[in-house]
């Protein structure tokens, strides 16, 4: 039998192969220190879980909810937005809550997609980026995800060459995968461009409040004239360490919008009215939770460096996010991430998520999520350490490593 054809356009999903081989380490006995998956750790602050248990016990809060959100939690983001950013929304018109960012991005791209429209999307970049678009009958056309003049360049070949002309250009900063930050300037430049080009922009800002250099990651709203082409997705998961609550945010331009919730409409009842209240406490509420956090996340990005690099696996220090976008080792790179990745769970008991699975273009690196405490992250390293010291005794019939140094 044929496959149908929207699963057709979808490639073997990488990161599946790599959590088959550890679920086989797992079952042998083996203690996999899991840094692939960016999953946070760190329990929901408890003001948060207490309004929850609030909500739930009132009547009629089991009953289905709004798909775009309920008032008090559009206007809870939009004061947020004022608060961070000085970006003023109209909660009722610019601000609707989705299911997580993942969600916003796919029903955005069901609302706005026609087959044949070309996206610009980052390569490497998270996967609901280009294949959000892929499953509405849309074709990606990849640029560079790091900011810069060949960004720029590399958009104008873009539209020069892409026929039809693009309808919308994908940015996320900071960057998953990469970490990588961008600043207002580049999103002065992003605006022009699309007003120039006549696309929209549709900005990932899911790691806003994870940065580590006391430079807040700006967004694009920010820029002057910015809401006539762009809409920006935020997320709760990790700013709050609620990644399975499920509560994201589209806001912006209100026509993009209109066409968000009007999809999200046949298609959801909006979240549990109960975790929507307890969100909107969390917006509302007090920001030494986010401080904490971002501190713990820090002290992880520090250790792992160190370690890591003490180890033989160079890590570059990321300067926001929750993960550390790695080359592999040099000796390792004929391999390719997806066969390195997985040697490090069999080997070294510490599973990464490979390059492979963003792009392309990531298929020299491996990402390293900062979700273990500070204890298993020196272990991981010291297994790391093991695993390279012996590598050229234990995996001559692997790959020839003495010939690719």
């Amino acid at each position: 039998m044929t496959e149908f054809h929207s699963v057709r356009r979808l490639p073997p999903y990488v990161f599946e192969q790599v959590n088959r081989v550890k679920a086989a380490a797992r079952k042998a006995g083996a203690d996999i220190i899991d840094l692939g998956m960016g999953n946070p750790d760190l329990p929901t602050p408890d003001h948060i879980n207490e309004k929850l248990v609030e909500a739930v016990t009132k009547p009629r809060t089991n009953r289905y909810s709004t798909s775009k959100g309920i008032p008090g939690l559009r206007k809870a983001q939009a004061a947020y937005y004022a608060r961070r950013f000085g970006v003023s929304l109209n909660p009722d018109t610019q601000v609707v809550a989705t299911l997580g960012s993942k969600e916003g991005f796919a029903n955005m791209a069901q609302a706005i997609t026609a087959p044949g429209d070309v996206v610009l999307t980052p390569n490497p970049s998270y996967p609901i980026h280009a294949f959000g678009f892929l499953m509405a009958g849309g074709v990606i056309r990849n640029v560079p995800a790091t900011p810069g003049p060949e960004y720029f360049h590399a958009l104008e070949r873009a539209v020069i060459h892409s026929v039809p002309k693009p309808i919308a250009l994908i940015t996320c900063f900071p960057s998953n995968p990469t970490a990588e930050v961008a600043d207002l300037e580049f999103y002065k430049d992003v605006v022009r461009f699309a007003k120039q080009h006549d696309i929209f922009v549709l900005s990932d800002l899911a790691y806003s409040e994870i940065y580590f250099d006391g430079n807040p990651p700006p967004s694009i709203l920010q820029v002057p004239g910015a809401m006539d082409v762009a809409v920006e997705f935020t997320s709760m998961s990790k700013t709050y360490s609620m990644p399975g609550w499920r509560v994201g945010f589209a806001v912006g331009n209100e026509r993009l919008l209109a066409a968000l919730a009007r999809v999200k409409s046949y298609l959801d009842y909006g979240a549990y009215t109960p975790i929507q209240v307890a969100a909107s406490a969390a917006l509302n509420g007090p920001d030494d939770c986010i401080a904490e956090m971002r501190e713990i996340y820090k002290k992880r990005r520090d250790i792992m460096v160190d370690t890591f690099g003490r180890a033989g696996f160079t890590v570059p220090s990321p300067k926001a996010s929750m993960f550390a976008w790695a080359p592999i080792p040099e000796k390792f790179r004929p391999l390719g991430s997806l066969e390195f990745s997985k040697l490090l769970v069999e080997k070294a008991h510490v599973a990464v998520a490979p390059g492979i699975g963003f792009g392309e273009h990531g298929d020299e690196f491996v990402r390293i999520a900062l979700v273990e405490n500070e204890h298993r992250i020196r272990q991981a390293a010291r297994s790391i350490r093991r695993f390279l010291e012996t590598a050229d005794e234990t995996l001559h019939n692997v790959v020839p490593l003495a010939a690719a140094r």
